[in-house]
């Protein structure tokens, strides 16, 4: 049985690999298709942790690795030198199978934390003892969820968007919804952007940046 603790040490070790050495020119052009053109990466910013969360979750989970043509997850058991335990495998097939997408903040009950995957247009009740951050009403945010010994936990990569650009985000959503020969882990990816765009340009409205014509280049 893998407990949170065990899946946090082992999702380390496995992201620890893809980080190394061996793997410095991809993680350097990582670092730049993620945050370029995404507001300013600064280490002293309250922000700094989340944010390199969120590209370490979308490096291992979702961005190609070059000569692979999958993200890492789906190609550790050909690392040979990650030396893979029973844990570790549970862990990956864990990941594999984790939820990605926009959600709405429902409510929270009984410990657990209700939100609706605008996507799937699903209710999901995510185990709530694990947060540190609050939460508004109708709230509408990007995360990664995996599903632990029956219960649902979020990964530590959230992006939360202003309450403006909610209308861009369900109007948007619908079209991808409609037509799935696009692709919404691009549009995740966008979002992202335009929201550490909003918060480097505070005088900017909000629905100016969170738009198909918002002369950012997003």
């Amino acid at each position: 049985m893998i407990n949170l603790s065990t899946f946090e040490e082992c999702y380390q070790k496995l992201i620890l690999h893809f980080t190394s050495s061996t793997f410095k020119d991809e993680l350097s052009l990582a670092q730049k298709e993620f945050f370029d053109n995404a507001g300013t990466l600064d280490e002293n910013k309250p922000n700094y942790t989340l944010r390199m969360s969120q590209f370490f979750d979308w490096y291992f989970l979702t961005r190609p690795l070059h000569g692979y043509m999958q993200p890492p997850v789906m190609v550790c058991e050909q690392q040979r030198e990650l030396r893979l335990t029973d844990e570790d495998l549970k862990v990956i097939e864990i990941l594999k199978q984790h939820q990605h997408s926009v959600y709405e903040y429902v409510k929270t009950k009984n410990n657990e934390m209700i939100i609706k995957d605008l996507y799937t247009n699903e209710k999901v009740n995510v185990v709530a003892d694990q947060m540190i951050f609050s939460f508004d009403e109708k709230e509408f945010f990007e995360a990664r969820v995996i599903t632990l010994d029956g219960k649902k936990y979020y990964l530590k990569g959230f992006c939360f968007h202003p309450e403006s650009a909610q209308k861009f985000i369900l109007d948007q959503t619908a079209i991808f919804k409609k037509n799935h020969d696009l692709n919404f882990k691009e549009f995740l990816v966008r979002l992202n952007k335009m929201r550490y765009k909003f918060e480097q340009y505070r005088h900017v409205k909000p629905e100016m940046i969170y738009a198909n014509d918002n002369k950012l280049g997003l």
